[in-house]
């Protein structure tokens, strides 16, 4: 018997049957039998363009006591700028959650009746120091008094009442007058999403993410804007 030639798109069927010839994909790549493609991952599935989300890092969450924590060497930290307003550096501050709050316990931890971060919060003897570092991490050299030693995940939305990745020194908005004091524009936006976690329009961990990314589009990015 001679064997079959697979050149000839009429016996292209009997081809496939007789000799096991494998098909081409539109993209070069060859599919098995099983359909399977010839291009994959480590795991042999599909190789995906997707990125993942990058996965906020988890502190130690509220302590009895606190110590001054480690800042970032001075000089190391740069600010971002987004509609005017500040962002942190991502490599220095890039949010820390606490363990002690979950989806699961909202309305014993955050959401409970009575407020929740007045009994975790670090004492002011050990953050005015910090903000002092963290003021020299970022390079600020304004007033002190302007600026906010800030969790960036506020306490409200579960971020680590302590963690130096989720602290820094937050500076004025633009158009601020030197001397009047802390005032930003952050803050309405740690409220609006506590309120939108705790009344079940969006998810604590959706809510972190889109802080912890980026402050001033957290509220669109969650459609709550």
């Amino acid at each position: 018997m001679r064997p079959v030639r697979c050149a000839m798109p009429s016996v292209l069927f009997a081809c496939l049957l007789l000799a096991g010839c494998s098909s081409a994909s539109s993209d070069g790549s060859t599919t098995s039998p099983g359909g399977g493609s010839g291009v994959a991952g480590p795991t042999g599935t599909a190789a995906s363009s997707v990125a993942s989300t990058p996965t906020i890092p988890v502190g130690a969450g509220p302590q009895a006591t606190y110590t001054v924590q480690k800042q970032p060497t001075a000089g190391s930290c740069h600010y971002r700028y987004q509609r005017g307003e500040p962002l942190p550096d991502p490599a220095c501050t890039p949010g820390a959650v606490s363990p002690a709050v979950t989806q699961a316990n909202l309305k014993s931890t955050i959401c409970r009746k009575g407020g929740y971060t007045a009994g975790i919060r670090p004492p002011v003897s050990v953050t005015s120091k910090e903000k002092e570092l963290s003021a020299a991490a970022y390079g600020y050299t304004g007033r002190l008094s302007d600026a906010e030693y800030d969790h960036l995940l506020s306490l409200q939305l579960g971020g680590d009442p302590n963690d130096a990745r989720n602290l820094w020194l937050e500076p004025p908005d633009p158009g601020h007058k030197p001397g009047t004091g802390v005032n930003n524009k952050k803050d309405p936006v740690e409220t609006k999403l506590h309120t939108a976690v705790c009344s079940g329009q969006v998810t604590l961990a959706a809510a972190q993410r889109a802080i912890a990314s980026d402050w001033t589009t957290a509220l669109s990015t969650l459609g709550l804007s």
